[in-house]
């Protein structure tokens, strides 16, 4: 500034003073012309009017005027400080501008979004209330949350009769329908599927019997319910010693044979928990059992005095088909009584199952000799400590029959703005065997108010970037039939639309501890979420907080794998889209009551001691919250690079073999190299977002498509969905699997007789190993080169 003060000085200087050109409006005839006049003495101030410009003189009528040339060398030379002055300025008044305006926006609330947030929301229009931002929409989905009766429609729907199939059931089909139909949605449909489902005869029941040294059947064994039973069991009578196998995983009946107890040929009596009743039957067919009888342990639940137990003449429900959706049609849907080739599914079991209560459990052990089970394996039926067996015969009888059945699964849609083909699905499991208060009355109240509440904030100018989709599944107890069928339907649509899953099963089993069984994409999102909502029970607290009061490591202490029971399982390991289980649990304790007839509404109200309202309410602003960020961020909010830490984490297991492999002539480095190309594939897009222009929404959009199929990118395309449906390399189930390759590697440090208890061969298999490798490989390596985006920008470093 002063140099260019110090110009304009020095042209005034050099201008002779006695003569200055200045331009007056003339008066007069010649109104609107400017004319120029001569003035003496001191410097006159030009006052700027509008301008007629004159044309240019003929040559020579006019003197030159040699005092204008100073001037204009000082203004050329000082035009570029003038011009660089003012975009300074210009500059620095718009960022002092936009600093205030983010500061004292009101409209923007409390919560400024900043970009290590990862929070990049758009703000939505309302022609009501104007402009819409994440707080306006938190706001208002709290708002209009909190105007539901979440526990009146808890109560109602557990006192309904909804098994699958049933008159009760289609009763309540149409209300929800009906209910959803009122609200503000787009669409609203119900899928019907034609399904095999197993239920018990009624006019020939399953039977135990205890049997003689002669093979004679003698006493029968009361079985307090006949309604109990284990769906997809085998049919038929078996009969064997009894041996007791604590829950039935592989590594207890690898105990159990080193302890001198085999159960080949043998009835299993095994706990419930830990594992599916479908795993535990699985295992026991592949030691060579019989039979399996499945226990409730009551050392397994609360023992508080203040909280309702379980009654010991109370048998628990559960399915035994290792798998999802209708076994009788693997691989296709049931859609409109397709006939399709008499296929069965490969994980139904081979031999029959059956539920029995604590009672009948008690008098089994008293019977049993052999060994005394290990401290562990102990429980608090006897008052003596339990022993292994063998115990006396036993005759099981399973007499279950399969018939055809229609489920219905009902829908409801809020269409995305701007991106209307991209689904956000969120459903809970509307069926029950029992009362199913927690089960699955829970759930379909949250759903329900959830549906709600987005119809109200639609009607208050909300409206999503992505669609939203509401789903009641049926056959929610026969294995998640309703939805593996879906699934199966519309198998190579929705790889491609749908974002992620979110499901409410399950979803209020306690108050203490909060558990979400999802994919790895969804972890820091959960994360996000948890600091934005308050505990039901330390006021003052967000989740987050309660959390790593325990733990510091929160996602050591929430963060769990999905389960194959879960109806969130199917959507990853055989769709391949993200998805999320989450619930509330008791301290270290299982629920109760869960899949029995004593799963009312007023033994969850009593074990969540008067909290289940509270609960409830928090599920569904988790629920809610995690929905709003996943259908209205214009980027994606999955982490993509998670996955790198999942391998990295696997590979440290396969590190333990890397000496056995290579004095076998074998390496792990080709896994090794398709590890680092996916983490390199994941910074570069990374970065790729973060110096990309924010409102390019064909960029954005190109972005979310290759984000929203990185868990796809995870199911091997080497194998057929039929004969391996679960292709997830890391959640699915089969010889591609990681889990599979380390169960195999295992193998090299067995003994000569190999691991026990499989039927099929236990020793090391080099050319197996081969494939399961090259299987597992390059499924993680097309998984970096399709998250790299075009062909042109892959960098393999094999």
């Amino acid at each position: 500034m002063e140099r260019l003060w110090g110009l304009l000085q020095r042209a005034q200087q050099l201008s002779p003073r006695s003569s200055q050109t200045v331009y007056q409006r003339v008066e007069g005839p010649q109104k609107g012309h400017l004319e120029e006049e001569e003035e003496d003495g001191e410097e006159t101030l030009a006052h700027f009017c509008p301008m007629e410009l004159k044309g240019p003189e003929p040559l020579g009528s006019r003197p030159r005027q040699p005092n204008l040339i100073p001037w204009a060398a000082a203004g050329r030379r000082a035009a570029p400080y003038l011009v660089l002055t003012a975009l300074l300025i210009f500059t620095g008044a718009f960022l002092l501008g936009y600093v205030a305006f983010r500061g004292s926006c009101q409209t923007c609330g409390d919560s400024v979004l900043v970009v290590s947030e990862d929070v990049n929301y758009e703000p939505d229009l309302d022609f009501h209330r104007g402009t819409l931002y994440w707080s306006d929409l938190q706001a208002m989905f709290l708002q209009f949350l909190g105007e539901g009766r979440l526990e009146d429609t808890i109560r109602q729907t557990s006192l309904r009769e909804r098994v699958a199939g049933s008159a009760g059931m289609a009763a309540l089909t149409q209300d929800i329908r009906a209910a959803l139909s009122r609200q503000k949605l787009d669409h609203v449909w119900t899928d019907t599927h034609y399904v095999g489902l197993q239920f018990p005869d009624p006019a020939h029941p399953n039977t135990l019997h205890w049997v003689d040294e002669a093979g004679k059947v003698g006493e029968q064994l009361p079985l307090e319910d006949p309604d109990v039973y284990c769906p997809y069991s085998a049919i038929g009578n078996v009969t064997g010693e009894l041996v007791y196998a604590h829950y039935g995983r592989p590594e207890d009946l690898q105990d159990l044979r080193a302890r001198g107890v085999d159960p080949v040929g043998r009835l299993l009596l095994v706990r419930v928990g830990v594992i599916s009743f479908a795993q535990k039957v699985t295992n026991a067919q592949d030691f060579g059992a019989q039979g399996v009888l499945i226990y409730p342990e009551p050392a397994d639940f609360s023992q508080d005095p203040h909280k309702p137990s379980l009654s010991s003449q109370q048998a628990v429900y559960g399915h035994v088909h290792l798998g999802t959706g209708d076994p009788y049609t693997p691989g296709f849907p049931s859609f409109n009584q397709t006939q399709f080739p008499p296929v069965a599914s490969s994980g139904l079991p081979s031999i029959p199952a059956q539920p029995i209560s604590a009672d009948i459990a008690s008098c089994l052990l008293r019977k049993l000799k052999g060994p005394v089970a290990p401290q562990e394996w102990q429980g608090s039926l006897l008052g003596s400590p339990y022993h292994l067996g063998p115990g006396p015969g036993l005759r099981l009888a399973v007499n279950n029959h399969r018939t055809s059945t229609p489920i219905n699964n009902i829908f409801g849609c809020i269409e995305g703005r701007s991106e209307p083909d991209h689904y956000v699905v969120i459903g809970a499991q509307r069926d029950a065997w029992g009362p199913g208060a927690a089960k699955s009355a829970v759930g379909t109240a949250i759903l329900l108010e959830l549906v709600r509440t987005f119809s109200s904030m639609v009607s208050n100018g909300f409206r999503p970037h992505r669609s939203l989709l509401f789903i009641s599944w049926d056959g929610g107890d026969f294995g998640s039939v309703g939805s593996t069928e879906w699934l199966e339907g519309y198998l190579s649509v929705l790889h491609l639309k749908a974002v992620v899953y979110v499901s409410l099963d399950n979803a209020v089993l306690g108050n203490d501890k909060f558990r979400a069984k999802t994919s790895p994409l969804l972890t820091s999102l959960i994360e996000s979420v948890l600091k934005q909502v308050d505990s039901p029970n330390h006021s003052g607290q967000t989740l987050y907080e309660q959390v790593v009061f325990t733990n510091p490591s929160w996602d050591a202490e929430v963060i769990r794998p999905l389960p194959m029971d879960s109806s969130a399982y199917s959507f990853t390991a055989f769709v391949g889209v993200p998805a999320v289980e989450f619930s509330f649990v008791e301290d270290d304790q299982a629920y109760p009551f869960l899949h029995t007839k004593e799963d009312t509404y007023e033994n969850l109200h009593k074990v969540l001691q008067g909290r289940l309202p509270a609960v409830a309410q928090a599920v569904a602003q988790l629920a809610g919250q995690l929905l709003i960020r996943l259908s209205h961020d214009r980027l994606l909010p999955l982490d993509f690079g998670r996955y790198g830490d999942v391998v990295l984490r696997h590979i440290g297991n396969l590190n333990e073999f890397s000496g056995d492999l290579k004095a076998r002539g074998l390496t792990l480095q080709w896994v090794y190299s398709a590890r680092g190309d996916y983490i390199r594939a994941a910074e570069k897009l990374r970065q790729e977002i973060y110096s990309s222009e924010e409102r390019d929404e064909r960029l954005t959009r190109m972005y979310n498509v290759r984000i929203m199929r990185v868990e796809f990118y995870f199911l091997s395309q080497y194998v057929s969905p039929a004969d391996s449906p679960f292709r997830h390399i890391f959640m699915g189930r089969g010889d591609h699997t990681l889990g599979a390759l380390l169960d195999h590697l295992r193998l090299l440090r067995s003994n000569s007789s190999g691991t026990p208890g499989a039927t099929s061969s236990a020793v090391f298999q080099e050319s197996r190993f081969r494939r399961q490798l090259a299987l597992l490989t390059w499924t993680l390596q097309g998984a970096a080169n399709a998250l790299s985006g075009d062909v042109w920008n892959i960098d393999n470093n094999f």
